[in-house]
């Protein structure tokens, strides 16, 4: 919004009502129209009001009186403010005195009368005191309305002040003046005693003549009101009205005259000139059944042309009989015309000879019966009739195939197709071992074939008549036909989509096109799988034909979105199918592991890398490169991108289930080895386990090394595998499938977890569950005294059981390690601050033997041991009651320097951290 206008000058800056003031200021409006406000001493002057740029504008006062801001209004600043006044005054005003506004008259404004006529001159004076009033211009310097705050200098006003007259006009005026003004005005007041009659006395002339003339001005109006009446516009009106009726009836009788002579004329010219039309019947029924049709129209076009508009009775009857017989050839045409099938050359030529008919016959009798007949968009919708018809037989005759009572058509059917198909059939893999083709790829092919043929006939057809070579006097359908076109190309999309797409919802289908194929049997389903390519190619050769004629967008969009969903499907069933084979690919893993940046991987991780390449490059060459106005099928947010993460998380996620069936294989089978103790007569079991750190040259695979192999697959999975199966994708310009990675991802680690827990459980309950019946072997009691020096044997026991573990997992995969074992040490330590707490008290020698074995497991198992575990080993070392004295902690610190020593070897497997 701009500034407020702002006034800061004025020229003059006092004056009487009507006086032209230039005001000057700042931000007075952009242009004249902006200006929308001028008050001048709170008076509107706006009217007058006259713009001349931002800075200056000219008009004139209104009735104001007193001092008053100027204030000027605009569009764009709105109500402005002014650092100048106006001082506005009124004038004495006499008869002879200019003024821009209207003087309101009061008693003193009465003038004298006298016997002559009015005296302009007695009026005319301006100053009562009939002085000069030059050389008075000097102004007193103070407002006179401060000084008489009730009072006014002007003598028209009711509170007139002497003073205030004097002050504003008389300043320099001496006495001795203004006692002679004072004996003037005295003289002029007597001679206005006389009264008002001398007026009229000397006015007579005048009113007598007014009288004259009203008199006049009364005697007229009577006598018009006598001759015309009171309402005389309407006789005018009815005259006028008359003159017109009776014109037009003069002349249109002399037209009918006219018209009937010229009629009879003609008649009579035609008799003598067109004999030949009594023998024209029988001449174009005989010219008709020869086949000549072209002399046919000649002939009847000349009759039409001469005796069209005859009204002799003879000559119309000869030409009704004559338009009878061309109605039954129409006719005869019209049936031809729309009777399918035929080609478009033979349409073409009965088309025009029926609109040749048509042209000359319509506008009479017997041509309205046909009028509405319009033989080249009634041959169009046959041949759409026709097509949408042969696609419904040719749906019913093969979708009955799939029925048993048909069956034994298939080979018949076969032998006819069978030429075309040998080519894709010796190209495609994994297909059935009789190699026939299944009824619904016929199907497809059949109907390929008739919409290649036929939809480019309609289409010809349709622009021979909207270029007007085949169009008649009926005017154009093109909306009509573009919605036959779209109908039948509708029609054909849905019967492939029926066709095709089994994997869709067949309710969904059955509602939207109301047809459905019959279900078979999942052998036949999975049959017909491997040849959905071989359908898509159908489609797309059809799809490049309808191209070619310059269809509309909209019809070749139809297909295109077909192409689009055979895509995607083709490229679903060829992922479904690779996933069957990952389901088979844990039969044939052999257990090497020669996977060099992750240990304890096997090699069915590169087993399936193979799988899914060669699945990529099939689903690559079928259908994910596009053709001809096809889609990109993996742009952002489709359904191709959302189909390719889908498909993807499947395959990942049924190779993380080979990998869980793997680990969990034959495990109930096998007898488990469990970590029992020796002091109470089972065997260990981890010497049951490795002859060797490779056990893959042996025949027996156990079920902990089975585990151990399926978790390290999970951890190379997770770590390197999926993102670079993210990275093959990439590779093939499909985007990078970042939520089919994470996905399986976190479902490769939920079942490292599963697997991890069931592996500690079956490792770690069995060695914590021997701690207990091992310490307390032979009554052995904490509070009695015994001999110290050595270690307790249920202490060298848990920790032979740890090294057995131990050595299992850094055999197959060290990376395991600290997995594995910091949740085994953590249920050792809670085992054994859990017994620690349960002794009341211990003798001088328990306590320190107590204290010498917790510290040895816990010293031990340090590189494994979490926040956890070493809170419960602290807490099991504080549990040993009394507490130990100086005496017994040096002597505990000897014994344990001596079992470490004589433990060396056992302890220098956990002193090797983890990698």
């Amino acid at each position: 919004m701009a500034p407020q206008p702002v006034v800061t000058g004025l020229s003059p800056k006092e004056g009487p009502p009507g006086t032209r003031v230039t005001i000057r200021g700042e931000f007075l409006g952009t242009r004249a129209t902006d200006l929308i406000g001028l008050k001048i001493c709170d008076t509107d002057c706006l009217l007058s009001a006259e713009w001349k740029s931002p800075n200056k504008i000219i008009a004139r006062t209104g009735p104001a009186k007193g001092k008053g801001d100027i204030i000027v209004t605009t569009i764009s600043g709105g109500e402005g403010t002014s650092t100048v006044q106006f001082r506005a005054y009124h004038e004495t005003i006499g008869p002879l005195k200019e003024s821009a506004v209207w003087i309101e008259e009061s008693p003193s404004h009465n003038f004298s009368w006298g016997r002559r006529t009015l005296a302009q001159s007695v009026l005319a004076q301006e100053d009562p005191l009939g002085l000069s009033i030059e050389g008075n211009e000097q102004k007193i310097p103070e407002d006179l309305r401060d000084l008489f705050p009730d009072a006014s200098g002007d003598l028209s006003q009711e509170n007139f002040s002497p003073s205030w007259f004097l002050l504003e006009n008389h300043l320099a005026t001496s006495f001795e003046d203004l006692k002679f003004g004072l004996g003037y005005l005295k003289r002029k007041v007597e001679s206005q005693k006389e009264g008002q009659l001398s007026f009229l006395k000397s006015n007579a002339g005048s009113v007598i003549d007014q009288l004259d003339t009203l008199m006049n001005i009364r005697d007229k109006l009577q006598e018009d009101t006598r001759i015309y009446g009171t309402e005389a516009l309407n006789v005018l009106e009815h005259s006028i009205e008359n003159s017109i009726t009776e014109s037009q009836n003069i002349f249109t009788e002399v037209l009918l005259r006219k018209e009937k002579a010229d009629s009879t004329r003609a008649v009579l010219f035609a008799l003598s000139r067109h004999k030949f039309l009594f023998c024209l019947p029988n001449s174009v029924e005989r010219r008709a059944q020869a086949g000549e049709y072209d002399i046919v129209v000649n002939d009847y076009a000349r009759a039409k042309n001469l005796f069209g508009k005859t009204e002799i009775p003879m000559f119309r009857r000869v030409l009704e009989e004559v338009d009878e017989r061309i109605l039954q050839i129409r006719k005869q045409l019209h049936e031809k015309v729309v009777k399918m099938p035929q080609s478009v050359d033979q349409q073409k030529k009965l088309i025009k000879a029926l609109i040749s008919l048509e042209a000359q016959q319509s506008g009479t009798t017997i041509g309205d019966r046909m009028r509405n007949a319009d033989p080249a968009w009634d041959a169009i919708e046959a041949r759409a009739k026709y097509l949408e018809c042969t696609f419904k037989q040719t749906f019913e005759q093969y979708a009955s195939k799939d029925s048993a009572a048909q069956e034994s058509m298939i080979s018949n059917l076969f032998s006819l197709k069978k030429k075309k198909l040998t080519n894709f059939v010796t190209e495609t893999k994994n297909r059935d071992s009789s190699n026939q083709p299944h009824s619904r790829v016929l199907f497809c092919e059949e109907i390929c074939d008739i919409a290649a043929s036929q939809l480019p006939d309609l289409w010809r057809l349709g622009q021979l008549y909207f270029t007007g070579e085949l169009r008649g006097a009926h005017d154009p359908k093109p909306g009509d036909f573009k919605r036959m076109v779209l109908n039948a190309i509708e029609k054909f999309c849905a019967y492939l989509r029926v066709a095709i797409l089994i994997a869709s919802d067949l309710r969904a289908l059955r509602q939207t096109t109301g047809l459905a194929w019959p279900i078979g049997s999942s052998s036949a389903t999975h049959q017909f799988l491997p040849w959905i390519s071989q359908c898509l190619r159908y489609t797309r050769i059809t799809y490049a034909t309808l191209i070619r004629l310059d269809l509309p967008s909209e019809a070749l969009d139809i297909i295109q979105k077909l192409i689009d969903e055979i895509r995607i499907f083709c490229f679903s069933i060829t992922f479904k199918r690779a996933s069957d084979r990952c389901k088979k690919l844990g039969d044939e893993e052999t257990w090497d592991m020669d996977v060099e940046d992750f240990p304890g991987a096997t090699m069915l991780p590169n087993c399936l890398e193979k799988l899914l390449i060669e699945t990529l490059d099939e689903a690559q060459n079928a259908c994910m490169n596009p053709e001809i106005r096809e889609g990109n099928l993996l742009e952002p947010q489709s359904d191709g991108q959302r189909e390719v993460s889908q498909r993807l998380q499947e395959f990942l996620s049924t190779f993380c289930g080979v990998i869980d069936e793997l680990a969990y294989q034959s495990h109930d089978e096998e007898t488990p080895t469990h970590n029992v103790s020796q002091l109470i007569g089972y065997p260990n079991a981890h010497q049951s386990g490795l002859s060797s750190g490779r056990f893959w040259s042996s025949n027996v695979i156990t079920w902990e090394q089975r585990m151990l192999c399926c978790l390290a697959n999970c951890a190379y999975c997770n770590k390197s595998f999926f993102p670079h199966v993210g990275d093959i994708f990439v590779k093939y310009g499909y985007p990078l499938p970042t939520l089919a990675i994470e996905t399986s991802r976190y479902s490769v680690n939920q079942l490292f977890t599963n697997l991890l827990e069931a592996y500690v459980e079956h490792k770690g309950d069995p060695l914590v569950g021997t701690i207990e019946p091992s310490m307390y072997l032979g009554r052995f009691q904490w509070d009695i005294e015994m001999e110290i020096g050595k270690l307790r044997p249920y202490a060298h026991e848990c920790c032979d059981n740890l090294v057995g573990v131990y050595s299992e997992i850094y055999t197959i995969s060290p990376a395991l390690l600290r997995p594995i074992l910091e949740p085994i040490v953590l249920t050792v330590s809670e085992e054994l601050a859990r017994l620690m707490s349960c002794v009341q008290e211990f003798s001088y020698t328990g306590g320190i033997q107590a204290n010498v074995d917790i510290r040895l497991i816990r010293d031990a198992l340090k590189f494994y041991t979490n926040e956890t575990g070493k809170n419960y080993f602290l807490e099991a070392l504080e549990a040993i009651k009394p507490p130990l004295n100086t005496e017994q902690l040096t002597k505990s610190d000897e014994i344990l320097a001596d079992v470490k020593n004589c433990m060396k070897l056992q302890l220098m497997c956990f002193a090797v951290k983890d990698p």
